[in-house]
C-alpha cells in the first residue's frame, strides 16, 4: 500500500521559552523489504539555529534541533509517501513457550535487534505481579510463542477500554492496568510488560495507522493519528512480530512504522529540554493518505 503521511505537532507556551533543544522521531523508518520512504521532510518553525540528524542505538532516524530565540509557539511539520510492503505474518513457525529461554540464551548477538534488549525492565516498563500473572493466563492454552503473544493481544482488546482521556502519557502501565482503560500507549506498554514477565521479549513500536472512515461519511483531515502497537520476538524461525492489542490483531499493510525501542521514552516524537516558566499545551494532526499505486 502507497501513502501520503503529513504530521503537524504544535506546542503552544503561556509565557515565552527562551530557547530549547528537541530531538525528533516524526518520520517513518526505511525498512528494506518492509517499508519504503521517499519525498521525506521535517519543517520547523521558529527556525532552529541548529540542526543535525543521527541514527540512535536502535536504528531509529533522529533529528536534533535547537530554538536559540524566545518563541511562544513551536511547530514541527513533516511529511513524506511511504510504500507499506506487508500485509501480516505468515504461517507461525515458531516454537514452544517453554523452549523460548534456551533460544533466547543462545543469540550471542548484541546489535539492536537482539531479544535481550527487550526482555528486562525498562525505564517506563517495570515487572508487575498482576500484569504478569494475567498474561500468563491468557498464554497458557497456546501451543507455540507466537500463538500465546496473540492470545494476550486479544484478551487485552477484549477486556480493555479504549478512552482518550483515562490516561496521559506519564501514566505508568499498572495504573492503567488497574483500571482497565487508557490509549494505544497504554496497551501497547501493559503488553509489554506481560510478555516480559512471561519471559517473551517485547519491544514498544510507534507508528501511524490509516482509519477508515464509516460507509458513506467522507475522510476527515487530521482524524488519523499516531499510534502504537508490540513486537514481540517468538524464536529463531519466526523472528519479530508485530501486534496491535488496542485493535486486536496483527500489524499490517495500514501499520506504518516510525520508530521502535524498549518503551515510549526510546520512541518519543518530540523530546528534549526547554526553558520556560508556565504551563504549556499540544496539540497534533496526523494524515495518512492512500495514494493509487505506480
Amino acid at each position: 500500500m502507497l501513502y501520503q503521511v503529513r504530521l503537524s505537532v504544535t506546542y503552544h507556551y503561556a509565557r515565552p521559552a527562551s530557547g530549547g533543544r528537541h530531538l525528533l522521531r516524526l518520520l517513518p523508518a526505511h525498512l528494506p523489504g518492509l517499508q519504503d520512504v521517499s519525498q521525506d521532510m521535517i519543517a520547523i518553525s521558529p527556525r532552529p539555529a541548529e540542526r543535525g540528524e543521527f541514527t540512535d542505538f536502535f536504528g531509529n532516524r533522529t533529528v536534533e534541533v535547537a530554538i536559540g530565540c524566545d518563541h511562544s509557539e513551536i511547530v514541527f511539520t513533516a511529511a513524506c509517501r511511504v510504500d507499506r510492503l506487508v500485509e501480516g505474518p505468515g504461517p507461525d513457525r515458531s516454537g514452544p513457550l517453554a523452549a523460548l529461554a534456551a533460544e533466547i540464551a543462545a543469540v550471542r548477538d548484541l546489535g539492536p535487534a537482539a531479544p535481550h534488549h527487550f526482555l528486562p525492565a525498562s525505564p517506563r516498563i517495570r515487572p508487575v505481579a498482576a500484569i504478569t500473572d494475567h498474561a500468563r493466563e491468557a498464554m497458557a492454552g497456546a501451543s507455540t510463542v507466537r500463538g500465546a503473544v496473540e492470545a494476550l493481544g486479544l484478551r487485552l482488546h477484549r477486556e480493555m477500554r479504549f478512552d482518550g482521556s483515562a490516561t496521559s502519557v506519564d501514566t505508568p502501565p499498572e495504573e492503567a492496568f488497574a483500571h482497565r482503560h487508557g490509549v494505544c500507549q497504554d496497551f501497547a506498554q501493559i503488553m509489554i510488560a506481560g510478555l516480559r514477565g512471561a519471559g517473551v521479549p517485547a519491544a514498544y513500536v510507534s507508528g501511524f495507522l490509516r482509519t477508515v472512515p464509516p460507509p458513506g461519511r467522507p475522510r476527515l483531515e487530521g482524524a488519523d493519528a499516531m499510534h502504537a502497537w508490540v513486537r514481540a520476538w517468538c524464536g529463531r524461525a519466526e523472528g519479530w512480530v508485530d501486534v496491535d492489542p488496542t485493535n486486536g490483531c496483527f500489524a499490517g499493510s495500514d501499520h506504518i512504522v516510525a520508530a521502535v525501542g524498549r518503551d515510549y521514552g526510546d520512541v518519543a516524537p518530540v523530546s528534549g529540554i526547554l526553558r520556560i516558566a508556565g504551563g504549556q499545551r499540544t496539540s497534533h494532526a496526523v494524515d495518512v493518505i492512500p495514494l493509487p499505486a505506480g
